[in-house]
């Protein structure tokens, strides 16, 4: 394609160029807030913190916590056919995440800031001959410096959602260059599909939702009993992957529902665990006894809001409580991933804002696997009606399992799409070994 750079993206590029001298203080701010991991800032300036392995390399890049799970299956498969593979990521937790679950011999490191000469650093030491970008983290150095290299560049399990969409719109030309430089777009549903092609995509084939066929969170056995035994059978509701703004909802709900349900016990997992002691002050505020699991606390017969401040255990959360509400939807966020409580046989309560994650919803909503709540009023209500009818919330959670099963199969779908670029690099991978 021709490497002419819309007015948009030459100004892009100079402004990132010139915040060169101050992304240094930038980071170390970020380090201080804990939003950088120390010992390897330099990873964000694009200094590799190994050597590059030797033959073919895969590089992916996953934003976030959520983005890198979704696509750990692939990152398996892949990974099994001999080739090597980079993973970057650009947040503390996900380098977590990628040190306990990456497959042996996968290499992490921190995605560069977006600084052309920190991207080309980068590139020079890794030299990828695969670049793949997950869902839409497109950065727009990091992909006009790929492209110049000649690297093939495929985005994965690709998402638009109808908000973005409509704001690429305003600059046509700027966002049909980047995504022109794709050859191949995998979109995970339809509608995604549509919009990508719109903005002017190439190539592009829906392949599924990735998050559909990533196993259920698990849980670890010993701390699980200990939670269960420290319930000691207490009715119990939770608020999974909440924002600011859900907590006070929540904690009014059970404020009121604890009039019938005196013994209730309301389990609370923001979705950024360091918000963990501000949740507790509105809970203390409201008069209840809370308890943060941060602390290495347990729920004792007293306490009302139990605080899931930690990361990774939502596996043991939608274990031990039967109705579940997933947060990011009654404020404007674009709601959080559902699957994972529907695996594990939760039923779900959401609110409106689920953009994020809108085929998904949709198919739970029509065939009765979860519902629908606008505001503090119906969660209250809902949460109450399923703790008096056990019965009929095991018959959604079930319905809501079958409906995500059903939905599966993008793995072998995003498999089959790669599979003409991975031949060719197993092949070279072959030559070189030989």
């Amino acid at each position: 394609m021709s490497e002419r750079l819309t007015t948009a993206l030459r100004l892009y590029r100079l402004i990132s160029a010139a915040a060169m001298p101050v992304a240094p203080l930038l980071l170390a701010r970020r380090l201080a807030r804990g939003k950088e991991q120390r010992g390897r800032v330099s990873e964000r300036r694009g200094e590799a913190g190994m050597a590059r392995p030797d033959g073919g390399l895969i590089w992916l890049h996953a934003a976030s916590v959520g983005e890198l799970a979704s696509v750990l299956p692939l990152i398996e498969r892949i990974s099994s056919r001999g080739v090597g593979v980079l993973v970057t990521t650009g947040t503390v937790t996900s380098s977590g995440l990628a040190e306990q679950r990456l497959p042996r011999g996968v290499l992490h490191q921190y995605v560069p800031v977006d600084v052309p000469f920190y991207v080309r650093r980068f590139l020079n030491h890794w030299q990828p001959d695969l670049a793949l970008f997950v869902e839409s983290d497109l950065w727009p150095n990091l992909m006009i410096e790929t492209s110049r290299r000649g690297v093939p560049m495929i985005l994965v399990n690709a998402r638009l959602s109808e908000n973005s969409f409509h704001r690429w719109r305003q600059l046509p030309r700027t966002i049909g260059n980047l995504l022109k430089r794709f050859d191949l777009c995998l979109a995970g549903t339809p509608d995604d599909a549509l919009r990508l092609s719109d903005l002017g995509a190439p190539r592009v084939i829906t392949t599924g939702n990735l998050k559909l066929d990533v196993p259920a969170p698990s849980a670890d056995t010993t701390q699980l009993g200990r939670l269960m035994d420290a319930i000691a059978g207490r009715p119990v509701i939770a608020a999974a992957s909440t924002h600011a703004g859900e907590e006070d909802i929540v904690i009014a709900a059970h404020k009121r529902l604890s009039r019938n349900f005196p013994d209730l016990l309301t389990l609370i997992a923001p979705r950024h665990p360091d918000r963990g002691p501000a949740i507790a002050e509105i809970a203390t505020a409201a008069g209840l006894k809370v308890r943060l699991r941060s602390y290495g606390e347990l729920p004792d017969a007293t306490t009302g809001i139990y605080v899931a401040d930690t990361m990774g255990e939502l596996g043991l959360l939608y274990r031990v409580a039967p109705f579940v509400f997933v947060g990011g939807s009654l404020v404007p966020h674009g709601g959080q991933n559902p699957i994972e409580a529907a695996k594990l046989g939760a039923a779900i309560l959401h609110g409106p804002h689920v953009w994020n994650f809108a085929e998904i919803y949709a198919a739970l909503d029509n065939a009765h696997g979860a519902e629908l709540v606008l505001d503090g009023g119906r969660l209250t209500a809902g949460f109450g009606a399923w703790l008096s009818d056990a019965k009929t919330a095991t018959h959604v959670a079930g319905v809501a399992r079958a409906t995500v099963d059903a939905l599966g199969g993008a793995l072998e779908h995003t498999l089959h799409s790669l599979d003409p670029y991975l031949m060719q690099l197993q092949l070279r991978q072959r030559a070189f070994n030989a």
